[in-house]
């Protein structure tokens, strides 16, 4: 038998986190497995072979996922969710009267992406009602008033959750788990690269609180800041949010020697002090304060 080829890196990570949301929230939405699998249509060992990597997530799947979850799809698939506008875009072709156009090119979605789950009969009325709705389009839609949607999406947006963990930047303080998500900020893409931000991916981004004077000039007393939680060691000379004897803290790292590291205060009138690398539990590297400016 040949061995199931592994999934690249980006579809792996639109499993995660997919993964990632629908175990942050079905708690509170009561869903279970099983009950995905019945609104997809598919069987739970289905939901699994998705949500654990070993399947590509397909535009059926996170559809029914985005509804349940009641999140985006861009969330956890930016690529899906370009190809699902692309499926609406053959609205478009109502302007010009080519139903059958726009009707045969989501026939065409459906089969590439429904699986079987989907017989031909259901596919085929699928695409007639699309046909028939389209015919009632003679013009272009008219833009979507977002002031009554403040929570979509566009595309290029990045959802950054905001997390409790009140990161001490002064003394330090017992650390609290990254569970409790407060809200969220969306942020464009774009920005992040103008300021010339990289991060591991943008189900890691998050942000948090500092709290404390020590790292004032960089990081003010209640500045939120942008945090990389998909870097847990040490990577070169910068500001990381780690726990050092039991600590949180906001802290510039600096190598000192192979088993040494500095914590470093960017407010002068804090020494530097000398830390064993193995006491120093990283949990995330700061990117930049809210305010924009980066470390």
């Amino acid at each position: 038998m040949t061995k199931k080829k592994d999934l690249s890196p980006e579809l792996k990570a639109e499993c995660e986190a997919a993964k990632k949301l629908f175990t942050q929230k079905k708690n509170a939405l009561g869903l279970t497995q099983a009950k995905v699998a019945e609104a997809a249509d598919i069987s739970p060992a289905g939901v699994a072979m998705y949500l654990n990597g070993t399947n590509p997530l397909n535009a059926k799947f996170a559809v029914v996922l985005s509804r349940l979850l009641n999140e985006p799809v861009s969330r956890f698939s930016p690529r899906l969710a370009a190809e699902l506008t692309q499926m609406q875009g053959a609205r478009i072709d109502g302007r010009t009267g080519n139903t059958n156009g726009a009707a045969e090119k989501v026939l065409e979605m459906l089969r590439k992406h429904g699986g079987k789950s989907l017989d031909a009969a259901a596919q085929d009325k699928i695409a007639k009602a699309v046909a028939e709705d389209l015919s009632n389009f003679a013009a272009p839609a008219p833009p979507v008033d977002r002031s009554k949607f403040p929570n979509a999406l566009e595309h290029g947006d990045i959802s950054i959750p905001q997390y409790d963990i009140r990161a001490a930047m002064g003394h330090g303080q017992v650390p609290a788990e990254y569970s409790e998500v407060i809200r969220n900020v969306v942020i464009r893409e774009e920005v992040l690269r103008e300021k010339g931000v990289t991060y591991t991916a943008a189900q890691a981004l998050a942000m948090i609180t500092g709290w404390g004077q020590s790292m004032e000039g960089t990081i003010n007393d209640k500045d939120p800041v942008i945090v990389d939680r998909g870097v847990n060691d040490y990577q070169g000379e910068g500001v990381y949010v780690l726990t050092w004897h039991g600590d949180l803290l906001i802290k510039r790292l600096q190598r000192k020697d192979e088993e040494h590291v500095w914590l470093i205060s960017d407010n002068r009138n804090y020494e530097k002090q000398s830390a064993r690398v193995d006491d120093v539990i990283i949990h995330a590297k700061v990117l930049m304060v809210w305010n924009a400016r980066k470390i």
